[in-house]
């Protein structure tokens, strides 16, 4: 009867096994992030959605290492059409600062809801998809 090394290396695939009640498990191990990322709002959302919608997705992500830069890169992304959004609707609805300085009132409701709409635009073509 022969004994079984308790670690293996194998040269097609690159791996390494060790022996583990009878057994060969490959020693593997989770790719650390080289960078922070830090992640805002949108990106936090994302990737509760991924989670929750497309784990497979998610844990590809997670696995290679790429899940914060690709949450920062789209909460950035998010953050920038925001902006864009809101400005061009404010334009195109009149809303300034001659509003702002004649009725804060009617300023502040406007602006709400031109924010409250861009939300769901921006949820809808970047977040939830």
């Amino acid at each position: 009867m022969t004994t079984l090394k308790n670690t293996l290396h194998d040269s097609n695939n690159g791996l390494d096994y060790t022996m583990v009640n009878g057994y060969y498990l490959p020693n593997l191990t989770v790719a650390a992030p080289t960078e922070q990322h830090p992640t805002g709002r949108w990106g936090r959302l994302h990737k509760t959605y991924l989670k929750a919608q497309h784990p497979v997705r998610y844990n590809q992500l997670l696995l290679s290492g790429e899940l914060d830069g690709y949450l920062a890169k789209l909460d950035k992304q998010a953050e920038e059409q925001l902006a864009l959004i809101i400005r061009q609707m404010q334009e195109a609805e009149g809303v300034d600062e001659a509003l702002k300085a004649a009725d804060q009132l009617e300023w502040v409701r406007r602006m709400n809801s031109i924010r409250n709409r861009v939300e769901e635009i921006i949820k809808t073509e970047l977040i939830f998809v």
